[in-house]
């Protein structure tokens, strides 16, 4: 059985508040989407992208795509939590444009950061709305290779499809960001790149591509077939080795497929399912937390993983009945 008092300790003791903030919005406290907003901001550059480290193994200060995916992800926490009643809101106003989520403050705030992140993206883009894996200035001191290395010019489908798919979650509660040109122009280059493509290059761009597939097939009817077609290329277990990471790295069914009422669970066997919530409950460690199965190229990014990988673990368990 998960215990939840010591994975509060453990966050307290050894994670970034943004990780901390994060579990009092998973637990729906009062102000917690408030509180994630304002550490999310903390990473925020003038040009509306995010870095600083808020990718823990991309240490440079320059807003990069790798920040970009990050902050998405916790932007649609946010969106998320707020439009499942106001959990974590500080009032319950509504804003204009957000569906009447939640706090009409967090709801404009997160959605200020959000078209500001489009923005930003679209500023950087290559032909077609891609993006590139990283940009140019991505390689600083802790700065892992295959963000520092990585070619500036080269649209990568793997980080447009990742950050697009937690867009694209914000979008459904978010009229600014439905409206957003590079948004739309990103995703149209995605799926001419996934219907141009035999099968996928990578464990991660498999997941992110299907990520992004089911986040769309409510505004977009030509992602469903794909969508199956991608899916074939996940086996029974639900488990995509990643080729070239650590020894027994992998991509799991809940980190692939993470709800319970979305399309893409549907193509995961319902015994991968369970076995992955047993397998994650056993998981934590005595000290409270989890921890990731890849090195981390700092001090600093291993510690922020196991705080990431903590509130993840949380969220999942939680949005799939397991802890409450």
């Amino acid at each position: 059985m998960t215990d939840l008092a010591t994975a509060e300790t453990f966050l307290t003791t050894h994670a970034r508040l943004l990780e901390r903030a994060r579990l009092d919005l998973a637990l729906g406290r009062a102000g917690a989407a408030e509180r994630v907003l304002s550490a999310l901001a903390a990473y925020r550059n003038r040009d509306g992208g995010f870095g600083w480290g808020l990718e823990p193994d991309q240490r440079a200060p320059s807003s990069q795509p790798a920040g970009a995916y990050q902050g998405f992800t916790v932007l649609a926490e946010v969106v998320g939590a707020l439009a499942r009643g106001g959990a974590g809101a500080g009032d319950a106003s509504g804003a204009a444009g957000t569906g009447g989520a939640g706090s009409g403050w967090d709801a404009a705030r997160a959605s200020d950061l959000a078209v500001g992140l489009c923005d930003w993206a679209g500023s950087v883009a290559l032909d077609g709305g891609a993006l590139p894996f990283s940009l140019a200035d991505a390689a600083s001191p802790g700065t892992a290779p295959w963000w520092a290395g990585a070619d500036p010019t080269a649209p990568s489908l793997h980080i447009t499809a990742g950050i697009c798919a937690h867009a694209q979650h914000v979008r459904a509660h978010d009229a600014a960001l439905a409206a957003h040109p590079w948004l739309a122009a990103a995703t149209d280059w995605c799926l001419q790149q996934v219907a141009a493509q035999a099968r996928p290059d990578s464990a991660y761009e498999l997941a992110f591509v299907l990520g992004l597939l089911d986040a769309i097939v409510d505004v977009r009817p030509e992602a469903t077939p794909q969508l199956q077609r991608m899916a074939a290329f996940v086996p029974p277990s639900g488990e995509l080795p990643v080729h070239g990471g650590s020894d027994d790295e992998k991509l799991r069914p809940l980190q692939i497929a993470p709800l319970p009422d979305r399309p893409l669970r549907t193509h995961f066997p319902a015994d991968a399912i369970a076995r992955h919530l047993a397998e994650l409950e056993e998981e934590q460690r005595p000290d409270g937390g989890w921890t990731v199965d890849f090195p981390s190229s700092s001090p600093a990014g291993e510690m922020e993983w196991r705080g990431i990988a903590t509130v993840e673990a949380i969220g999942l368990l939680r949005a799939n009945r397991v802890c409450r």
